[in-house]
């Protein structure tokens, strides 16, 4: 295994990084959820890569300020726990508006308008970066990994995976694992 040096990243990212800590630090105390997700982003910055970033699929940063329209903090806090502890199962948007206490219709407006997607996208990238993770930290096949994200199989995780990040799973997998 060759070592990998941290590549730099360009001067429009760098510019980001205190609006990423800021972020971070904002949520701390709030939100662990979206704290580790703003210093998940920082740490690709700087992410060991010979061939290019590879970074794990990300989910939009929600704006700073309550958006009219959008969920409330507790709605958005049970939303991503509730994601979050159901990923390996199929989620339905009327589970979701559930939780909030909202029609479904209701709840994808909502949703879209806070975090700046779909609930469906959110649930998609949510599924990857969990696969990205099991990938990194597990030696199970792809196979068992697009269960365990709630896929319905690999040819799944491998159409999602390749829409999000550009690649394979097992590119991606072997880039990461240092066996390129």
């Amino acid at each position: 295994m060759t070592p990998t040096l941290a590549r730099t990243p360009p001067l429009a990212e760098i510019a980001r990084i205190p609006e990423l800590i800021e972020g971070a630090r904002r949520f701390l105390d709030e939100d662990v959820h979206m704290a580790r997700h703003y210093l998940e982003r920082i740490s690709a910055l700087f992410a060991p890569s010979p061939s290019g970033p590879i970074y794990l699929a990300e989910r939009p940063a929600p704006p700073p300020a309550p958006v009219k329209g959008g969920l409330a903090a507790w709605q958005m806090q049970k939303v991503l726990a509730y994601v979050e502890s159901h990923l390996d199962k199929t989620l339905s948007t009327e589970e979701l508006a559930g939780v909030t206490r909202l029609s479904t219709g209701h709840f994808c407006r909502a949703f879209k308008a806070s975090m700046g997607e779909t609930p469906h996208g959110f649930i998609m990238r949510q599924r990857i970066r969990r696969a990205q993770i099991l990938m990194v930290q597990s030696r199970e096949t792809l196979s068992q990994i697009a269960i365990a994200c709630g896929l319905t199989d690999q040819a799944h995780l491998t159409r999602l995976f390749r829409r999000t990040t550009g690649t394979t799973p097992m590119q991606w997998r072997r880039h990461w694992q240092g066996e390129i």
